[in-house]
């Protein structure tokens, strides 16, 4: 009787086995890509590492958080918050998801500038009467650049969005002009009608 010759299980599935080892690099080069830096321990140890801070911002429990921030090209800010003798209590990226979910309605642009950093650029919408700050944010979506954007009226939150940043005519990404967008909205409105877009277009979500 004949048998026809099938191929071993080691053979089928000799494709994955050396699939799955690439698959794993690039995992881990990604989280390595976003792994934050090591805790500092003192103040002299922070300066030693990064120099002068953006800015210094003194907290009503004595204590000064040191800004340091990489706008307009970079996508993190890190904070360093160190207590009256030089010790560092606790250091965050003021960029990272769970804080800019922080900004709320009603804020004043003091308070978004301790919370979020130094903003990359700002913009003023005479029809709406919006001033808007944004700060270069990780990518975690289409197009070559994330744009978080903080809406005032008035000196207040009004609301935030995100605006995906794409190449156009061959633009080098450096100084966003020859840049459009597509902004999601988070509150009323509908985005930007330019420079990021020629037209207003956006999906907003209600806070």
């Amino acid at each position: 009787m004949y048998f026809p010759s099938t191929p071993s299980v080691r053979a089928q599935a000799s494709p994955l086995c050396w699939l799955w080892p690439v698959l794993l690099a690039v995992l881990l080069a990604g989280c390595a890509s976003f792994e934050p830096p090591r805790p500092y321990t003192t103040e002299a140890e922070a300066l030693s590492a990064r120099g002068e801070p953006t800015r210094r911002w003194n907290n009503d429990d004595g204590t000064v958080t040191l800004e340091y921030s990489t706008q307009p090209n970079g996508r993190s800010c890190l904070m360093v918050q160190v207590d009256r003798g030089g010790i560092v209590l606790r250091q965050w990226d003021a960029l990272a998801p769970e804080n800019l979910a922080r900004v709320e309605r009603g804020m004043d642009k003091e308070q978004v500038s301790r919370l979020l950093g130094t903003h990359r650029s700002e913009q003023r919408f005479r029809n709406s009467g919006e001033e808007v700050w944004d700060w270069n944010i990780r990518n975690d979506g289409p197009g070559i650049a994330v744009l978080f954007n903080v809406h005032f009226i008035d000196g207040k939150v009004v609301r935030t969005s995100q605006t995906y940043v794409f190449p156009r005519d061959g633009a080098v990404l450096g100084g966003w002009s020859g840049y459009y967008g597509h902004p999601w909205g988070w509150g009323i409105g509908w985005g930007y009608p330019g420079p990021f877009f020629p037209r207003s277009f956006g999906h907003p979500f209600f806070w």
